[in-house]
């Protein structure tokens, strides 16, 4: 049949980046606690396409995808970005994975255990140039937490609004950082981290807890960097901080971004 994709594009006009996004694919990744863990990622994936040809093959991607189905971490991306290059004969590669990652967190009080999820992505690309390869990966773990305004309650004589809020953080690093590591950084830098499951002894110490550490959004984002900076292991880091205000209609926003020269 005939290559339609293949054919020429008389337009002059080179893509940056065409591929496949939004596609829901199962995929394991490292655990810290038990080795592993099976979840499902939305998976982008791209090459750059060079101004003579009219489209690339959709169908290449999956299969290269398939190839690689198993075990998925840090370490291994760089293969698929690889088999990317390799099969496009292409210059640049992308591969982004979002999927939920879930930790076994126990309730202050009770002991309750239960499962909370994290936003969490591998975000890589791969250059090949006469040759050489340079690859760049960004881990990043998204950690709902829980803020109390320090305003507020200085201000107020009955207590102090509070929010739900999300850190972000994204990072570089020359060894492996667990997503727990950041997950844990996150949660400690706000006023209080959330629970899937608390019963009202919980509910009790998580809220006066968290009255008794008011955080901005711009702290929380400052507490994160200092311990980010701290690690020799990161290369770079982006910290981003956002609070769903309950009294404001608008959101409280704060980002730190690494003064290091990104690998």
């Amino acid at each position: 049949m005939k290559d339609v994709q293949n054919s020429y594009d008389g337009r002059r006009i080179p893509i940056q980046k065409v591929g496949i996004n939004n596609l829901q694919y199962p995929i394991t990744v490292l655990d810290r606690l038990d080795k592993s863990q099976c979840t499902t990622a939305v998976v982008s994936m791209y090459v750059d396409l060079p101004h003579r040809f009219k489209g690339t093959h959709m169908s290449r991607f999956v299969e290269i995808l398939n190839r690689h189905h198993g075990r998925i971490s840090p370490g291994k991306i760089d293969d698929i970005l690889k088999a990317m290059i390799e099969k496009f004969n292409c210059e640049t590669a992308h591969l982004e994975m979002r999927f939920p990652y879930f930790m076994k967190k126990r309730a202050p009080v009770s002991g309750a255990e239960s499962l909370m999820n994290y936003d969490c992505a591998f975000i890589a690309s791969l250059n090949r140039t006469n040759g050489f390869d340079s690859f760049d990966l960004v881990i990043e773990a998204g950690v709902p937490v829980t803020m109390v305004c320090p305003c507020s309650k200085e201000i107020s004589r009955r207590g102090a609004h509070n929010q739900r809020s999300k850190i972000t953080i994204r990072v570089r690093s020359d060894k492996l950082v667990w997503l727990e590591e950041l997950i844990d950084i996150a949660e400690k830098a706000a006023s209080s981290p959330v629970y899937s499951l608390l019963k009202r002894g919980d509910e009790k110490k998580v809220t006066e807890s968290a009255f008794d550490r008011p955080r901005f959004a711009e702290d929380a984002v400052r507490a994160v960097a200092e311990r980010l900076t701290k690690d020799r292991r990161i290369l770079w880091f982006q910290v981003e901080s956002e609070n769903q205000e309950s009294i404001h209609n608008h959101n409280a926003y704060a980002m730190v971004i690494s003064d290091r020269t990104p690998k």
